[in-house]
């Protein structure tokens, strides 16, 4: 159904705020389940179905692909979409070994994948739109919020306002459904900007992502399909991220090449070259009355984890079920006991790692001279401590299977 049939006698169950990858599989992981949706997007329909290429890769875990396969996003990949992550290595200053995490002999199957940010979202649009009858109201802004004990209602800029038992906002860290329900957020501006660029290569890369924390810089590179292709993640100081922006192909190349230490050779510019300021957020509160939180809306991770978008998938399954489930059983889906679960979930899920993220991302980047030593220290403690090293390895792949095991016999929706 699309918003042109809507009609103003019509009101919504649940009124999703950002049509993104988290808010377009949260609607998605509701099908079935008789309850109406409604998605309210900035971009239009042509954009959402055929999103324009960001540089971003996201790095999904075991957990993140198995819901992606039960939300028949998966097979909606093309092969060429999906690398395998099969080691990673964490690098520090001139260190030439770093610490190295790889899967067990006998652990089947990568550390995880790699995926598209546009691929990801084109899938998850095409998904929602062949196999739900959720609305979609798309090119058109919120201009503002209520909820109260009797309701909730969401007021757009052509005027319309739709009527609900409970709004969820998935638009972006910086969400100002989130600023409107009065929920303030801790931000950390980490006065960085972040570039990304697929580039070739000369030496393979072996399936390997590097997490190297040089002097004055950051540097990341994740592997692609393509032995001699990658995506490398530059994070420097904004204006000097700019200027490596504005390089033609040719310097490009021979920059990050001279970057990385030619390690693995000669560069060579493929692009698109996209720029991201560094900012991480996390609210006070995920929920309010008939209001709730998923996605970046929720969690805004610093990237040096790549969890960023398994999060923002677990947090709208963990919503989803919840929602499902009291519904079925009659129970409203919208009661703080409901909602206030879902917060205590999400809070213990993505918490730690987001204060381990913040606690990492600074010691890293301090160029202080103490702060080298520590840096070095505590990557030569961790090369030497084994449950260090699997502890991590359960935070990479994260393959429990616990919350899933109610969503794969729902797939067909």
């Amino acid at each position: 159904m699309s918003a042109s049939q809507f009609r103003p006698e019509h009101r919504f169950d649940i009124v999703v705020v950002g049509a993104g990858p988290a808010g377009l599989c949260f609607a998605r992981s509701l099908a079935g389940s008789g309850l109406r949706i409604a998605l309210v997007e900035r971009q239009p329909r042509a954009a959402l179905a055929d999103p324009a290429e960001d540089g971003r890769e996201i790095a999904l875990t075991h957990r993140s692909q198995r819901l992606m396969q039960a939300l028949g996003l998966w097979t909606r990949l093309a092969d060429d979409d999906v690398s395998e992550l099969r080691d990673a290595l964490v690098l520090d200053g001139d260190d030439e070994d770093g610490l190295r995490f790889r899967r067990g002999s006998g652990e089947a199957g990568p550390l995880g994948w790699l995926v598209p940010n546009h691929a990801i979202r084109r899938a998850a649009c095409a998904e929602l739109l062949a196999t739900t009858d959720a609305v979609l109201f798309d090119g058109l802004r919120v201009t503002g919020v209520r909820t109260d004990a009797d309701g909730a209602e969401v007021r757009l800029d052509d005027g319309a306002t739709l009527t609900a038992d409970l709004i969820v906002a998935a638009d972006s860290r910086f969400s100002e459904t989130r600023r409107a329900m009065g929920i303030p957020a801790t931000m950390r501006d980490f006065g960085k900007t972040m570039l990304v660029c697929r580039v070739r290569h000369e030496r393979e890369h072996a399936h390997t992502a590097w997490e190297w924390f040089d002097y004055g810089q950051t540097l990341a590179l994740l592997p692609l399909r393509d032995p001699h292709l990658s995506s490398v993640v530059l994070t420097l100081p904004h204006a000097q991220t700019m200027a490596v922006q504005a390089l033609d192909a040719e310097a490009f190349g021979a920059d990050m090449a001279r970057r990385f230490h030619g390690r693995l050779g000669a560069m060579s510019f493929v692009g698109p070259c996209c720029a991201y300021p560094l900012v991480g957020v996390y609210p006070r509160h995920f929920v309010a009355e008939r209001f709730a939180t998923i996605g970046d809306a929720a969690v805004g991770m610093h990237p040096v984890t790549a969890h960023g978008f398994n999060f923002g998938l677990r947090g709208q399954d963990t919503l989803a079920t919840a929602i499902r489930d009291a519904h079925a059983a009659g129970r409203p889906f919208w009661s703080d006991a409901l909602l206030q679960g879902y917060e205590r979930a999400h809070r213990r899920a993505t918490r730690p790692l987001y204060l381990a993220t913040q606690l990492v991302a600074g010691l890293y980047t301090d160029e202080a001279p103490p702060a080298k030593l520590l840096r070095r220290a505590a990557l030569r403690a961790a090369q030497r401590f084994a449950p260090f090293r699997k502890m991590v390895m359960a935070g990479l792949t994260d393959d429990g299977r616990g919350p899933l095991s109610s969503l794969s016999s729902r797939r067909a929706g």
